[in-house]
């Protein structure tokens, strides 16, 4: 009896170790999130749903188009604010070319930075103090200042300075937001969009606090 009984166990234990185990359910697919553009919530999508093309980094030519024209725009804006510091006497116009020269001499060393990462050309440098002169080659850029504006805001002095420059640097800073509006509609990289959507906020404000200076002319 106590023969058959081992037996019967060892039976019992060969047949268990040589059952398979319980098939184990796949794991299911961790969702992926796609960013947004600038200012826009990201989807949740499936693995088997994202665009290769989506996730590349590589700037399309609306990216490339944007940094290397910004660069000339940024540049005139540049020559219009030192005008500001010789010419001008209300401070807060004073303040408010000083806040627009910082900010813009910042995004003309990244835009170098970023065309440099990728490479491509930067745009030449004009002479000191004639850059975007409304040539041929920049004067189809949205708010440029033609080179006969330019040559009348040097001649204006005093109260007749100020508003010029004002209404200069309104239709400046408008041509920009067109411009940033557009990389954010066509362009896919994702430094160049956070830039142009910078560009929006900060100059859409820069617009109304010199819309309100205007006011006093």
């Amino acid at each position: 009896m106590r023969t058959s009984m081992a037996a019967l166990m060892i039976v019992a234990l060969a047949a268990a170790g040589c059952s398979s185990p319980p098939a184990e359910s796949p794991a299911p697919e961790a969702p992926v999130i796609l960013p947004g553009r600038p200012g826009e919530t990201g989807d949740v999508v499936r693995p088997d749903q994202v665009d290769p093309n989506r996730t590349k980094e590589t700037p399309n030519s609306a990216d490339v188009d944007y940094m290397t024209n910004m660069i000339p725009h940024h540049q005139q804006a540049a020559v219009m604010t030192r005008l500001v510091a010789e010419k001008a006497a209300d401070e807060q116009v004073r303040a408010i070319a000083e806040r627009i020269s910082v900010s813009q001499e910042a995004e003309v060393k990244l835009m170098g930075t970023w065309l440099t990462k990728y490479g491509k050309p930067l745009p030449g440098n004009e002479p000191s103090g004639h850059a975007g002169h409304g040539t041929a080659e920049h004067a189809s850029m949205p708010g440029m200042a033609t080179a006969e504006q330019l040559n009348q805001l040097r001649a204006a002095t005093g109260a007749e300075f100020e508003k010029m420059f004002l209404k200069l640097m309104i239709a400046h800073h408008q041509g920009a937001l067109t411009m940033a509006e557009a990389q954010l509609s066509g362009g896919v990289e994702t430094k160049a969009q956070e830039l142009a959507q910078d560009v929006i906020t900060g100059q859409s404000a820069e617009i109304e606090r010199m819309r309100t200076l205007s006011a006093k002319y």
